[in-house]
């Protein structure tokens, strides 16, 4: 079995039969009314974790762990923060959120291919062609579905882009994929609803043979798609994905952008209770003319959408409850090559976290004068998710088992970045 691709097969999967049953059916039913303002804050102990997804491996040193007057440096220079560190100068909205947050300079991970590196920062595992590991999306939906029984949406939502799927967990956590205006592949509003219950029983009926025919793992699965199907063409929470309905102050303030959208409907998502939202900014395999596309365009889009984020969730007392996580599948060369831009680099690098009780406004170890290297300890993709899972009150001694029988520890075992606990 190979293993999944970015876009990956459990979310194609997923949608395939989200697409599926609404042929049976037509098109949903028109949306209720709108969520009350304040009525979808986060219920006590309702946690929930917010990835910002990074694509292509962006280059740390040129934000979170600048080196001026080393000749690895580039021309960005540092500012102070409202936390203990500094930063890039072109993330001046960030900077006085970094109370907030904490970053993790030493990292050091083991895959410098797009493809693999991806694979590892959302899962803990390197691919195996023998068994294919769930994402980090995947684990926590699983791990905190429970605490919130009134969810109708699904508990692992991706903005933007694909995820990593569910892999030996089943299709019912696969990713389910919107886009930055909150739409869904295939699936229409309009359809009257008794029709919509009339079809939505036939397509039952076929289902519930299947299984009684003892016909294998994929019709019980297929059964849990079909009813969370019904749910979510159905459900008022459906809402939440319409950042349009926020005013226009708000809309601004996020950034009128994919990036901007995307950290918006994170907000209202965790909200509304759903437990693991990835939101995806690619454009970051910066092989040439790195410092103008950072200047020019990811940097400030990421600093207006990000640090809106964080202010809301500070602002609405959300922080103790949601984690919020930045990072790519790895970072670029501190040297910059002749195209006057960096290569893949896996050796030495930052991630970003805050939130759900973790330690904020630090900086968590460090690299050398160049960048090249990390002094002392060094933290990999297990640890990072160890301890963004422990700090969301997961045990880490929880075990799954794999589809060939094997025991797999949540986030492989990693340990806990002892700093940020």
């Amino acid at each position: 079995m190979n293993f999944q691709t970015p876009t990956g097969m459990n979310r194609r999967h997923f949608m395939k039969h989200l697409a599926g049953a609404t042929a049976l059916t037509g098109s949903a039913i028109a949306m209720g009314q709108t969520l009350h303002a304040n009525a979808a804050t986060l219920k006590k102990n309702h946690k929930a974790a917010i990835l910002l997804w990074m694509g292509g491996g962006p280059s740390t040193m040129d934000i979170w762990d600048l080196k001026p007057g080393a000749s690895t440096g580039g021309p960005f220079r540092p500012i102070s923060t409202n936390g203990d560190m500094q930063i890039c100068e072109h993330m001046p909205l960030m900077a006085k959120n970094m109370d907030k947050m904490s970053i993790v300079r030493n990292m050091s991970t083991r895959e410098a291919d797009h493809t693999r590196g991806r694979y590892y920062m959302h899962t803990g595992y390197v691919p195996n062609p023998n068994i294919v590991h769930p994402g980090y999306g995947s684990v926590i939906a699983h791990e905190l579905a429970d605490t919130r029984p009134d969810l109708e949406i699904p508990p692992f939502v991706t903005v933007g882009g694909g995820s990593q799927g569910p892999g030996f967990l089943g299709m019912a956590w696969s990713p389910f994929a919107v886009n930055p205006n909150g739409q869904v592949a295939n699936l229409d509003m309009g359809i009257e609803p008794d029709r919509l219950t009339q079809r939505m029983q036939a397509l039952r009926m076929m289902e519930t043979g299947f299984i009684n025919d003892e016909r294998g793992l994929a019709a019980s699965e297929h059964a849990k798609v079909l009813g969370k199907t019904l749910d979510l063409m159905t459900s008022k929470q459906m809402e939440s994905f319409k950042v349009n309905k926020e005013p226009e102050t708000v809309q601004e303030r996020y950034g009128k952008n994919n990036f901007g959208r995307g950290c918006l409907m994170a907000r209202r998502l965790v909200e509304t209770g759903v437990p693991f939202v990835e939101v995806n900014y690619g454009g970051w395999d910066n092989h040439q003319n790195i410092f103008p596309t950072l200047q020019d365009n990811r940097l400030p889009t990421l600093d207006q959408g990000m640090s809106a984020l964080m202010e809301d969730l500070a602002q609405r007392e959300m922080l103790d409850d949601v984690a919020v996580i930045w990072m790519g599948e790895f970072s670029r060369t501190p040297r910059i090559n002749g195209n006057a831009g960096r290569d893949h680099w896996a050796r030495s690098w930052s991630a970003v976290v805050g939130g759900a009780g973790m330690n904020s406004g630090i900086a968590v170890g460090k690299t050398n004068e160049d960048g090249t290297r990390v002094e002392g300890n060094s933290y990999t993709s297990e640890d990072l998710m160890a301890t963004v899972c422990s700090s969301l009150g997961i045990s880490l001694e929880t075990t799954f088992t794999s589809l060939n029988g094997r025991p797999m520890k949540i986030a492989n075992s990693g340990k806990l970045i002892k700093e940020l606990v």
